[in-house]
């Protein structure tokens, strides 16, 4: 993470309790849990430079839970749209739009593949003789 990127979100973070033992780092398990999301590894795979695993793993429950992620995200989107910096174009492709389940696998109205109806009997549509 940047200096310029800290500066941001450090003022988000909730205050680091002052009972108990000594705190990892804010920064330190935030990278980690940065560098976590960005690989998609495992938690028990975090790199020692980041602490243990454990404590970013809890760290970010936490954060997840208590809203703290919710916090510097908007923070981070209201100053950046405020000075141009998202462009909120949005684009739709036909993969994501989902069909009702029941559209798919149905029976179809009218005639079957294959056949056609003809006076009243079925006849094979490859039938073209007479008869």
């Amino acid at each position: 993470m940047t200096d310029a990127a800290w500066r941001r979100i450090k003022p988000l973070l909730p205050a680091q309790p002052a009972r108990g033992g000594r705190w990892a780092d804010h920064r330190t398990v935030l990278n980690g849990i940065l560098w976590k999301l960005a690989t998609g590894a495992p938690w028990r795979d975090l790199p020692d430079r980041y602490g243990k695993w454990k404590t970013v793993y809890e760290r970010y429950r936490r954060w997840a839970a208590d809203g703290t992620f919710d916090r510097i995200l908007t923070h981070v989107q209201v100053h950046d749209d405020s000075v141009g910096r998202i462009d909120w174009t949005v684009s739709f492709d036909s993969t994501i739009v989902r069909a009702h389940q029941h559209a798919a696998g149905a029976r179809k109205k009218g005639n079957r593949v294959g056949r056609t109806r003809h006076r009243g009997a079925v006849r094979r549509s490859g039938d073209h003789g007479a008869g």
